[in-house]
């Protein structure tokens, strides 16, 4: 019975690295696994967001020349990622979790519909690009949305997690990257802040569960190298409808834990 509880923890991590790397929305493998292999809530929601820091960390590598040209937008958006994290981690430290559970349903319902229609969004912000190079030159106000979308972002991951790559990746969008390749190895690094940071508070508070969440590591960290590995050679489109699918499963899971279990 505990080879099968691994087995189920092993598949699970694989999922949620593979699924992280490309799109986002791993979340729901990983700690659905953890559950049912029989950890408290709360303990899994820390050991989750502990075990999937790997995972990031892989896609970040196998992305790293998408990575490169970017560095300055990602130092900008690093500084509210660690600021919101931070926060984040201390009021789940602190406090409930029962009351902003029940609103993450609808935010990454939300987060879904609006990335799946990122295209007119852009469209609608009538953004011009204003130089041909790599990295992205955006407008200040474009950057003063982007440092609010991903603190308020962070602030959510550091107190849950499930449903950060989808929500990234909206507002990555929304600030006017169109290329999914780039705005995935962005948000794998920031998920690593995101995650990191959490994660010291987790380790003060000792809600992690160390020997689960290192065996689970190690099979995030495959999924996550290994398929983004490949990324880079999938259809754009088909990669935006593998975010939005992966928005649905994860919200009708957390719709059915809620409100129907």
């Amino acid at each position: 019975m505990e080879i099968l509880r691994l087995m189920v923890v092993a598949i699970g991590a694989l999922s949620a690295g593979a699924v992280n790397s490309v799109a986002g929305g791993g979340t729901v493998f990983n700690f659905s696994a953890l559950v049912w292999y029989g950890l408290p809530v709360v303990r899994a929601n820390a050991t989750n967001a502990t075990s999937l820091i790997p995972g990031s960390i892989g896609g970040a590598v196998a992305l790293r020349h998408e990575l490169r040209p970017q560095l300055r937008t990602l130092i900008i958006l690093l500084i509210p990622t660690v600021l919101g994290s931070l926060l984040g981690a201390f009021v789940v430290v602190n406090t409930s979790e029962s009351i902003f559970q029940r609103v993450v349903p609808f935010l990454v319902l939300f987060a879904t519909i609006i990335f799946a229609n990122r295209n007119r969004i852009t469209q609608w912000a009538k953004r011009k690009e204003s130089s041909p190079d790599p990295d992205h030159h955006f407008s200040l106000p474009s950057y003063a949305l982007g440092i609010a979308l991903q603190f308020l972002i962070s602030f959510y991951g550091g107190y849950f997690g499930a449903g950060i790559g989808i929500l990234m990746l909206t507002s990555l969008s929304v600030m006017g990257m169109r290329d999914i390749h780039k705005m995935n190895a962005l948000k794998n690094t920031l998920a690593v802040g995101i995650n990191g940071t959490a994660t010291v508070f987790f380790i003060i508070g000792q809600k992690v569960e160390w020997p689960i969440g290192l065996f689970a590591a190690i099979f995030a960290l495959i999924g996550g190298y290994g398929l983004a590995s490949f990324a880079r050679r999938v259809n754009q489109d088909k990669l935006r409808w593998g975010v939005v699918i992966a928005g649905l499963v994860v919200s009708a899971w957390m719709f059915v834990r809620l409100y129907l279990a």
